[in-house]
């Protein structure tokens, strides 16, 4: 195995604990999604994205925009193991007055390219900001992190469009593809296979990867990145809810509670503590 990417599977491994005890922590957050997208967020904040945490407000730097902006503690871990800030503040997450609030905000928390939490808004803002990007000459890929429960939302489907017919260049939107949602999983609520069919009939270009295979997603991402100065690229990230802990995957009642003492023990153990 490559050694840098035995080195992000570790980072992702610590990633994953630091997400269980932050939510434990809290006694609120959303761990499903957030153990689901934390190996495409590792690969992207240490491997493939150019960025400067010394320097978040960078003109020149890759954007990030967290539409499923629920799966916060996965993005905050990201971020505070990149070096956006100290990985003290992970304690206060959603605690009143903290700049780790329980969605994304831009005017608080460093390296956050733009408040979210709406579902389905994310894709079309990434939209205008590689737009921007074009229009000002700058030399950055907008990438979007979406989940695929967040693909039954209509607004997503009109900005995947636009996409498509304008051919926006420097855009890569990746789906979290978990298969499941708040409630239910998405095969017994509004099924959208063959989902790749569908955004190529859109006029998107797709890479479709393993999402918690680190060699796999980082190399797709590669990929996904290069492709995209031609027009936008859809990067179809099949991954597992609650990635990493037995009891936890593939569990919609995972999708947004918080582990009592004796699970987040359990789950450490299964992570090497």
């Amino acid at each position: 195995m490559d050694e840098q990417i035995w080195e992000l599977e570790q980072i992702s491994n610590e990633c994953r604990k630091t997400i269980l005890k932050m939510i434990h922590h809290a006694q609120n957050g959303h761990v499903g999604g957030s153990l689901s997208e934390i190996d495409i967020l590792v690969a992207l904040y240490f491997k493939i994205m150019k960025i400067d945490p010394e320097n978040p407000g960078w003109i020149e730097r890759d954007r990030l925009i967290l539409s499923k902006g629920h799966s916060s503690p996965g993005y905050y871990t990201a971020l505070a193991k990149r070096g956006y800030f100290d990985e003290a503040l992970l304690d206060s997450f959603d605690q009143i007055d903290s700049r780790l609030q329980a969605h994304p905000d831009m005017n608080k928390c460093p390296g956050v390219d733009y408040s979210t939490g709406s579902l389905g808004q994310g894709l079309s803002v990434g939209i205008g900001i590689a737009e921007a990007g074009i229009i000002k000459n700058l030399s950055f890929t907008t990438f979007e992190l979406m989940g695929d429960g967040e693909t039954q939302e209509g607004q997503i489907w009109e900005a995947l469009m636009y996409a498509g017919v304008k051919q926006v260049k420097n855009l890569v939107a990746v789906f979290d593809c978990n298969k499941v949602q708040l409630s239910t999983l998405l095969s017994d609520s509004i099924d959208l296979s063959p989902f790749s069919d569908k955004l190529k009939a859109f006029r998107w270009r797709v890479v479709e990867t393993e999402g918690n295979h680190m060699e796999d997603i980082s190399s797709a991402l590669i990929r996904a990145k290069e492709e995209s100065s031609s027009g936008p690229v859809a990067g179809i990230a099949n991954t597992v809810k609650g990635c990493g802990v037995s009891f936890m995957e593939n569990k919609y009642q995972w999708h947004g509670k918080a582990p009592n003492d004796e699970q987040l023990e359990l789950a450490l153990q299964e992570l090497g503590r």
